[in-house]
């Protein structure tokens, strides 16, 4: 008789396949826990052609937002080419699933994907799959989907009002900020950018005496460029963020891009 079937072994052809966690327990019964037989089994019953793509890149797809009120949700569906991404399947998906997050939060969202995405890949043909998502809620909401839906962001203040909320989003779609203040900008990009000033101060042949005190103004004015509150607001060049929105606080920031 053999032995029961892991938990492990289950989500390792889970991630392998993309086909449902009771569908890979019950072809690794029938495959006595051999998970390339348990391929075999599942691409027979026409369910898991995407083990053949997992491997591969995916460098496409869209952002897709839903909102309601003070609450909005932010997906990022993954594909292979250009061309999928513009198929009506996958953007009703991608709908779906900003929809799902929306009304029934991570967990419906995890459901339904593991629901649709065996049959989303098997009829587009390419490696699918869910990117990151964001449920944003609370306060003065905000939100701008770029045109061409490559890129999506969502804001919350607390104070100003919905106009001044979007105006920033749409701020942070075209200037790409990857936080929201200085403070927040992670020490480990600060460090690896301090490596590369000090290879340039080199070359340009500063006193290794001063490197320190340039470095401070360098590191300054990196944190301050990636910061949103910080940055030139692109409506109004004479103003930063912070002073365009006067008294009201950035309480939430997310941007959502393709690539």
């Amino acid at each position: 008789m053999s032995s029961p079937v892991s938990a492990s072994a289950v989500a390792s052809l889970r991630q392998r396949t993309g086909v449902s966690m009771m569908e890979c327990k019950k072809a690794l019964d029938e495959a006595q826990g051999n998970e390339d037989k348990a391929i075999e089994i599942l691409r027979k019953r026409g369910i898991a052609q995407v083990a053949k793509k997992a491997a591969r890149d995916q460098f496409e797809g869209l952002v897709f937002l839903a909102q309601k009120a003070d609450k909005a949700a932010l997906v990022l569906l993954k594909c292979e080419t250009d061309f999928v991404a513009r198929d009506e399947n996958f953007r009703k998906a991608g709908a779906a699933f900003a929809e799902t997050l929306l009304e029934k939060g991570d967990t419906g969202l995890k459901s339904l994907a593991e629901k649709m995405m065996p049959e989303l890949v098997q009829k587009l043909g390419e490696n699918i799959s869910l990117g990151d998502s964001h449920l944003v809620t609370g306060g003065t909401l905000g939100t701008y989907l770029h045109t061409n839906s490559k890129i999506g962001v969502a804001i919350t203040l607390e104070g100003g009002t919905a106009e001044s909320a979007r105006d920033v989003a749409m701020h942070a779609a075209a200037m790409n900020p990857t936080v929201t203040r200085p403070e927040e900008m992670a020490n480990e990009k600060v460090e690896k950018e301090k490596e590369i000033w000090r290879e340039q101060l080199k070359k340009e042949g500063k006193p290794e005496a001063m490197f320190d005190k340039i470095m401070i103004g360098k590191e300054k004015k990196f944190r301050e460029e990636n910061a949103l509150l910080k940055q030139s607001f692109v409506k109004d060049p004479t103003k930063t963020v912070e002073q365009f929105l006067g008294t009201a606080k950035v309480t939430a920031y997310v941007r959502l891009a393709v690539g």
